[in-house]
């Protein structure tokens, strides 16, 4: 998925700004310049929308930059597109093979009882949360 950003050029005493229209509140900012604030946007989207599924939200889809291009707020800005990993949104159970020494298995299965959780739950929960 690609999404616009919009992007408010810095300079030596402030930071390059960045918004994301089409996702309500994101917005990110750089020192380093232009590149650096893409990344930071790239960063920011995911950790949006990361948040939004935890809460059940839905994520808008991605505009084109022609919907926002004549917005007032955003003249003089420059206009790029990030494009995030559709499979970050997608939470369809995939069957994995995953290949682990045993102790490292057996420490991963006593945790996952201890922890009420099957093998698959601990690992996914583990992966969410760290």
């Amino acid at each position: 998925m690609k999404y616009p950003i919009v992007i408010e050029p810095g300079n030596e005493k402030t930071a390059w700004g960045v918004v994301v229209p089409d996702l309500p509140g994101c917005f990110s900012a750089a020192d380093e310049g232009i590149n650096q604030a893409i990344e930071n946007a790239k960063e920011a989207i995911e950790l949006w929308i990361e948040e939004a599924l935890d809460n059940g939200e839905s994520i808008p889809k991605p505009s084109s930059i022609d919907v926002y291009k004549d917005d007032p707020d955003y003249q003089g800005w420059i206009w790029a597109i990030v494009e995030i990993n559709p499979d970050f949104f997608d939470d369809k159970i995939e069957r994995v093979n995953i290949t682990l020494p045993r102790r490292i298995l057996a420490r991963i299965d006593a945790k996952a009882k201890e922890a009420g959780e099957s093998r698959s739950a601990y690992i996914a929960h583990m992966a969410l949360t760290n």
